[in-house]
């Protein structure tokens, strides 16, 4: 099946950065991370989601496991900020150029300061969107860092037990 180039697939391929493409079906309307891991065959750590969130006029950008939730009080903090929001999907096309369910790091209409789960450091290679809805791309998460200027921190929410 042909694929047609994404931005963020041009930019990694200008940068000479190897990496794998995964098709899956969204018409059955499951797009949500865990989901998607199970399409494409990917063990649920390995893949991960691009949530966009805000501390007023700046946005930040987080990379975390798709199984996961965002901590927010460790994002702020990652960021330098007292505190941080999630930026509503509403205005999530206009700030990156991405939709909901295909928001990758790599490609946003600027780049924001990003930062990714340490537990990707763990990792030969992550998935991460590939800037549409049915399409991931998997890659060597240093890679991914560097393309992005991302630093890898704590992130999640650590689990009850």
């Amino acid at each position: 099946m042909q694929v047609t180039k994404t931005n963020a697939m041009r930019i990694l391929d200008t940068r000479k950065i190897a990496y794998e493409i995964h098709m899956y079906d969204n018409e059955d309307g499951q797009i949500h991370g865990t989901a998607v891991a199970e399409k494409v065959g990917l063990p649920p750590e390995s893949v991960f989601k691009t949530l966009v969130a805000h501390s007023g006029a700046n946005l930040y950008v987080f990379v975390i496991p798709v199984a996961e939730e965002l901590d927010l009080k460790k994002a702020a903090k990652a960021a330098g900020e007292k505190k941080i929001e999630m930026l509503p999907v509403k205005d999530l096309l206009k700030w990156t150029g991405y939709v909901r369910g295909g928001c990758s790091p790599v490609g946003m209409k600027k780049l924001y300061p990003t930062f990714i789960d340490s537990s990707a450091g763990a990792l030969a290679t992550m998935a991460v969107s590939g800037g549409k809805i049915g399409l991931q791309m998997e890659l060597a998460p240093e890679q991914l860092a560097g393309v992005v200027h991302a630093g890898f921190c704590e992130l999640v929410k650590l689990k009850e037990s």
